[in-house]
C-alpha cells in the first residue's frame, strides 16, 4: 500500500551509467521505481555518458527488467567524459571530471525544473551543490577517505535534511566524523519481490540452464571486481569434490575474460558472464548453496557494501556461505548463513564442503531467511525511506 508521503515527489540523484553490466544500474533502477510504486512522482536523473545510448525510461526498465503499472521517470543528463578513452592508470583526473560535471549539472536541472520536490542524492557533490534548498537527503554507499572529499561530505551533511546509510559501517564512519547519528538512517539495498514471488523449480532451473540434475551446485551471482573475492571462489574449486558444480554468472566483460583465465583447467568452474537481471533467479533456483566471498579490503568490502546477491538469495530462502566481515554481519545471522575466513580458499571450500554436506543446516538457514525477507524488498524499503522524510521534511 502506497506510503501517507506519496503525494510529494522525489528526485534520485545518481551518477550512475544507465543501463550497464554493473548492479550499480540495477540497483538504482529498483530503488527508483519503488518509489514510483509507493504512489510518489518519481525521477531519477542519472549520467548520460559518451558510450551509453539514450533510451526512453519505458525503454530503459524494459532492458533493466524493472517494470510495473508505475515507473519513474529518468533523463539523462551531460557531463564531461572522456573516462573510456583515457588508459586505466591515469583515468583518476577525468573520472573526477566527470563526477563533478554531472554534479553540478544535475544540482542546475534540480533548481530549475524540480523546484519543491524531495531531493535523494547518492552524490555527495550534488547534495553540497544544493545546501541552501531545503528538502534534500544524501545517500552514502561510502564514506571518503581524502580530506577534501571529507570536508564536502561534513558541509553537505550540516545542511541536508537527513542521510541514508547503505550500511551500519557507513553509520559508523559517518558518527566518527562527528555526524549526529540522530540524522542518520541505515537503509540497506534489497530484492525485488515481484521478481521472486514465483521461482522456477530446481529441476525446472537446472533444465533451462543445462546442469545436471543430481549434481552439488554453488552460485555466485554478481560483479566480478578483485574485492568481490570471485578469485578466491575460482582457487577454492581447486580443493572441491570433483561432482560440485561452480556456477559464476555476473561481471564486466573484461574481468569475465579475467576470470576465465584463472579458472581454466577447472572444468567443474562455469563462468557465464554478464546475464540479464530477470533470469537471475533461474540461477538461485538451480542452486544448492550461494557464495558471497568478499575480501577483507577495502573498506567497500568489509565494512560498506550492502549486496544485493544476499538479499536476492534470501527472496527464495537459498542457503549461503560468506566471509566474516562487518559488513555481511550487519545483514546475516549466523541462523542465515555459515561464515568463514575471507581471502581464504582452503577456508571457503571447507565452508562449501560443510554446507553441501548437511541438508537439516540447509533447511534451517532457508527458515532464517524466509522471516525477514518481507522486511528485504525494494518496496519496503521506498515506504519507509518515504515516512522518514516526511517525518523530517
Amino acid at each position: 500500500m502506497p506510503t501517507t508521503a506519496a503525494s510529494e515527489p522525489i528526485v534520485l540523484v545518481a551518477n550512475a551509467r544507465m543501463p550497464s553490466q554493473r548492479a550499480q544500474s540495477l540497483q538504482v533502477a529498483q530503488a527508483a521505481s519503488a518509489f514510483a510504486r509507493q504512489g510518489a512522482t518519481t525521477t531519477l536523473l542519472y549520467a548520460r555518458r559518451h558510450d551509453t545510448p539514450p533510451l526512453e525510461p519505458a525503454e530503459l526498465w524494459r532492458t533493466l527488467g524493472v517494470e510495473g503499472p508505475r515507473q519513474a521517470e529518468a533523463n539523462g543528463v551531460p557531463c564531461i567524459d572522456w573516462i573510456d578513452r583515457t588508459p586505466l592508470r591515469f583515468q583518476f583526473v577525468p573520472a573526477r571530471v566527470q563526477e563533478l560535471s554531472f554534479a553540478a549539472n544535475a544540482a542546475r536541472r534540480v533548481r530549475h525544473e524540480h523546484d519543491g520536490a524531495r531531493v535523494l542524492s547518492r552524490e555527495l557533490e550534488t547534495a553540497r551543490a544544493l545546501r541552501d534548498r531545503p528538502g534534500v537527503f544524501l545517500e552514502l554507499h561510502r564514506v571518503p577517505g581524502g580530506r577534501l572529499r571529507r570536508r564536502w561530505l561534513l558541509q553537505a551533511a550540516g545542511s541536508c535534511a537527513g542521510l541514508v546509510a547503505i550500511s551500519g559501517g557507513v553509520r559508523a564512519d559517518l558518527v566518527e566524523l562527528g555526524i549526529d547519528p540522530d540524522e542518520i538512517v541505515v537503509e540497506h539495498d534489497a530484492h525485488d519481490a515481484a521478481r521472486y514471488a514465483e521461482p522456477p523449480t530446481r529441476a525446472a532451473a537446472r533444465a533451462e540452464l543445462g546442469l545436471a540434475a543430481d549434481s552439488p551446485v554453488v552460485v555466485y551471482t554478481g560483479g566480478l571486481l578483485t574485492w568481490k573475492g570471485v578469485d578466491v571462489l575460482v582457487d577454492a574449486a581447486r580443493d572441491l569434490a570433483g561432482d560440485i558444480q561452480i556456477l559464476i554468472v555476473g561481471g564486466m566483460d573484461r574481468d569475465v575474460e579475467r576470470l576465465r583465465q584463472r579458472a581454466r583447467g577447472l572444468a567443474q568452474v562455469r563462468i557465464d558472464g554478464f546475464r540479464p537481471a530477470p533470469i537471475v533467479p533461474t540461477y538461485l533456483a538451480a542452486a544448492d548453496v550461494a557464495v558471497v566471498p568478499n575480501r577483507s579490503t577495502p573498506a567497500i568490502s568489509s565494512r560498506y557494501t550492502s549486496p544485493l546477491k544476499v538479499f536476492e538469495a534470501m527472496a527464495i530462502g537459498l542457503p549461503m556461505v560468506v566471509s566474516d566481515l562487518p559488513s555481511l554481519r550487519d545483514i546475516l545471522s549466523d541462523d542465515q548463513a555459515l561464515f568463514v575466513t575471507p581471502d581464504d580458499p582452503g577456508a571457503l571450500a571447507r565452508g562449501l564442503t560443510e554446507l553441501l554436506a548437511s541438508r537439516p543446516r540447509q533447511r534451517e538457514m532457508r527458515a532464517a531467511q524466509l522471516v525477514d525477507a518481507h522486511e528485504r524488498t525494494w518496496d519496503a524499503r521506498a515506504a519507509r525511506l518515504l515516512d522518514w522524510m516526511d517525518a523530517r521534511a
